[in-house]
């Protein structure tokens, strides 16, 4: 039981430093990009990440923390393999090939 007690840890850890990832990123790209790539504002996906974050910290995703927990790792994912690559697309001037 011990391995398993480590093992939720690190899922626990490993969401909340997944959270911080997109809260930094949404942080550091430039509010024009979140329009130019046809995306909610800046400020709305700060307040998303930001948001899951917190809850992704303070709540264990076994037991009752769960109804919380696995909504924020949903919302930051969505970032994460939605928005922010096309913010990079956007960013970069997109494929020209």
């Amino acid at each position: 039981m011990f391995v398993a007690t480590w093992i939720l840890i690190a899922i626990h850890w490993g969401g909340a430093l997944t959270g911080l990832f997109a809260f930094v990123h949404a942080l550091l790209q430039r509010a024009d990009a979140y329009s130019a790539a046809d995306r909610k504002t800046k400020p709305i996906w700060m307040l998303i990440t930001g948001g899951a974050t917190v809850v992704l910290t303070f709540f264990q995703f076994y037991g009752g923390g769960m109804i919380l927990w696995l909504p924020a790792l949903v919302a930051v994912l969505v970032y994460l393999v939605d928005v922010r690559p096309k913010l990079i697309e956007v960013q970069r001037g997109g494929r020209n090939w």
